[in-house]
């Protein structure tokens, strides 16, 4: 595919050129390359052992020689395969002190010679890009189905227990002891980390399709954050190369839309001052155009496939939600439908949040909060931030004072953002005695 070669953006090869240039030290650098090229290191590696959890191990180690060499020695030209290098050696060592039969030393010898070839120090080496085949591992019929996802998100893209727990409303322990057994499961398994046959493609896709969906919504949560900004971008990047790769699957191209019209308004996310704006007081001209455009085209490119599916229903949404500021035609009814059959496929209770905020504009806060009441009782929203606002923001409009400041409480409580935090305070003392 072409889409590796033309990502320059996310080009490592540069990252320690920018960070000398700026006069930072080791660790940043280092941390620059673990933002963007973490993924693609553990994945080339695990592609041949089929061992997530050492590769993991071995690249871990690999960061740490970076902290204490390149200081002394400078950053190398290429520090993806520097990087790349080291933590070969370091899967080859830990294998010949494990194993000893001589079928064993004729693996590791051809495990060595691929790694080498791909892992040499200069900066025009390029190193296979695994991701996909990674992802489509971890989705593999043998591995717990509801681990597939979150376990996309670590071994790819580098996320620890405790953010993929958040995303998932799961503990961090019971989250951090499944990846372990789906690590474990992997490599007992021989699972193959490749992108699978036509076949097989399709029942893989969905869990797919959620991991880069859940890292594009954990990167989008702060817009100014440079390693939230990146992770939003890697999973662009990977969104788009499943569209690439299954032009035809229409759930791979409402995905896609979905993170383009998101991402379109970043830069209408902070104000001057780094403030939270809300979708509603946005300035559309802050919009990406080029964005918005490329995301309708992906939606109407779906629609004509035979299938709707829920990336879709959710990119009708944010169409929906442009439309009406663009334009300032009310279109709650329409936006309440789209929400009522995603709700109805999805049974999601942030689905149904969201649809009660839709349905006090459409209709009434009072009918808002009914429908609010029917998912209250499910104990994954009693440390969810948006369910406490939105519930704060329906009972202040009710008239409830004393609940929706309490309600604010909680939610500012939850919070992590402090803008965002701000920006809940403020409405809290708006309500006044």
């Amino acid at each position: 595919m072409h889409l590796e070669r033309s990502r320059t953006q996310m080009d490592p090869s540069s990252d320690c050129v920018v960070v000398n240039h700026a006069g930072r030290d080791a660790r940043a650098a280092a941390e620059t390359v673990a933002r963007r090229s973490y993924g693609k290191l553990v994945a080339f590696l695990a592609a041949r052992t089929r061992d997530v959890a050492a590769a993991e191990d071995a690249l871990s180690e690999a960061f740490a020689s970076a902290l204490a060499d390149w200081p002394e020695k400078g950053c190398p030209s290429n520090p993806e395969g520097w990087l790349l290098t080291v933590a070969r050696r370091k899967i080859i060592d830990s294998s010949r002190r494990r194993r000893t039969h001589e079928a064993a030393t004729g693996d590791l010898s051809i495990l060595a010679e691929e790694l080498d070839a791909a892992s040499m120090g200069s900066a025009d080496a390029v190193i296979p890009d695994h991701r996909l085949g990674l992802m489509f591992a971890c989705a593999h019929p043998a591995i717990d189905a509801g681990i597939r996802a979150p376990l996309m998100l670590q071994v790819v893209l580098g996320l620890d227990a405790v953010m993929i727990s958040s995303a998932f409303l799961m503990s961090p322990a019971a989250m951090g002891q499944r990846l372990v057994r789906a690590k474990n499961k992997i490599r007992e398994a021989g699972i193959p980390l490749r992108i699978p046959e036509a076949t097989e493609l399709s029942p893989r896709l969905d869990v797919v399709l959620d991991a880069i969906y859940a890292a594009f919504s954990e990167g989008w949560v702060d817009p100014i954050d440079v390693a939230r900004r990146d992770l939003a971008e890697e999973a662009l990047f990977l969104g788009r190369l499943v569209a690439e790769l299954l032009p035809r699957e229409p759930e791979a191209l409402g995905l896609l839309a979905l993170m383009l019209h998101a991402d379109a308004r970043r830069a209408a996310r902070r104000d001057e001052r780094g403030e939270y704006v809300p979708l509603a007081e946005q300035d559309p001209l802050l919009w990406d155009t080029q964005m918005i455009a490329e995301a309708e085209s992906l939606l109407r490119r779906a629609s004509t496939l035979g299938t709707i599916g829920r990336y879709q229903l959710e990119g009708a949404l944010q169409s929906a939600h442009v439309h009406r500021r663009r334009t300032g035609e009310a279109n709650w009814s329409a936006v309440v439908s789209l929400y009522d059959a995603l709700l109805a496929m999805s049974g999601s209770p942030v689905v149904a949040i969201n649809r009660a905020l839709a349905l006090a504009e459409a209709q009434d806060a009072s009918a808002a909060l009914s429908a609010l009441d029917e998912v209250s009782g499910d104990p994954r929203l009693t440390e969810y931030q948006p369910y406490w606002a939105a519930r704060a923001q329906l009972l202040a409009r009710t008239g409830a004072r004393a609940a929706a400041r309490q309600a604010y409480e909680i939610a500012i409580g939850l919070e992590r953002d402090p803008s965002v935090r701000r920006f809940l305070q403020q409405r809290q003392a708006s309500i006044g005695s």
